[in-house]
């Protein structure tokens, strides 16, 4: 008996700690090691699916365990010792219509909040900004649709290129820079094979297809350096294209469009100061 209780409390003090570490990491956006649930949510949309993953954990435990106990009912009422005679009964009228209108009822339950937040996730009607990521074997090239000729591409680094503190196969040598509290429009799209952009603290997974784009949208709530991957499995190199977002103010992502017209797209700080003004004044 008391080794169990020491089992028990063991086991305790581990999930507290997976818990506890796996909350703790995630809020930096990013997945760490024993994170039992999903990341933090940073954008409206990924707060209504965390919403939606918490109404079907309710709905399929409730469900679990009404069928756990129906088992055991039977198991136990109905074996050969507690009942020796068994009944001769084909069907029940009763039981047949719950057992076919009940899982309906339960779909149309799951639906209704499934769809909304389908049509929630799809697009924004009117977008501050918009974001174009193209998928290549194997890194992400990015172009700021508004900002002319300001694109480039995000390459993961190697072991021996990453700075302290940097994620091992989250970071890249060029990360995107996105203002807080803005509407991004998101378009992807892919020069070669299926690729998808997966980017979990925002809510957002969106396939990147040949000849096709694709569009979503998110809105960062908090600053801060948010990753993500690759989620379609594209070829070789699939699980090293990774995506690192730098949230930052507004004010900063202005002062930022600035240098990085001079280093990507060869452009004088005097010819983005309408384009800057347009995105501070949000």
């Amino acid at each position: 008996m008391a080794m169990v209780k020491r089992i028990v409390a063991l086991f305790a003090v581990m999930s507290a700690t997976a818990l506890t570490m796996g909350n703790a990491v995630a809020a930096q956006g990013q997945a760490v090691p024993w994170q039992l649930g999903f990341q933090d949510a940073f954008s409206p949309v990924a707060h209504d699916m965390n919403d939606f993953h918490n109404l079907l954990l309710v709905i399929i435990t409730v469900i679990t365990l009404f069928v756990m106990a129906l088992m055991v009912y039977v198991a136990v009422r109905f074996n050969r010792k507690a009942n020796p005679t068994p009944s001769k009964t084909s069907h029940n009228t009763v039981i047949e219509i719950l057992w076919t209108v009940v899982p309906i009822m339960i779909l149309v339950m799951i639906a209704i909040p499934s769809f909304k937040l389908l049509y929630y996730g799809d697009r924004i009607e009117k977008a501050d900004m918009t974001l174009k990521a193209t998928g290549y074997q194997w890194y992400w090239g990015y172009e700021y649709v508004e900002q002319d000729g300001l694109e480039f591409e995000a390459v993961m680094l190697e072991d021996d290129e990453r700075k302290e503190g940097q994620p091992r196969l989250l970071a890249t040598d060029n990360a995107i820079v996105l203002p807080v509290d803005t509407n991004i429009r998101l378009l992807v799209t892919a020069e070669d094979v299926l690729h998808a952009w997966a980017m979990p603290a925002f809510g957002v997974k969106i396939d990147a297809v040949p000849g096709r784009l694709n569009e979503t949208w998110m809105r960062i709530e908090k600053a801060g350096m948010y990753y993500g991957q690759c989620s379609e499995l594209c070829g070789a190199r699939h699980g090293f294209m990774p995506i690192m977002i730098k949230a930052v103010s507004k004010e900063d992502y202005a002062k930022w469009l600035v240098e990085a017209k001079k280093e990507f797209a060869g452009i004088d700080a005097p010819a983005v100061n309408v384009a800057v003004a347009s995105v501070v004044t949000q």
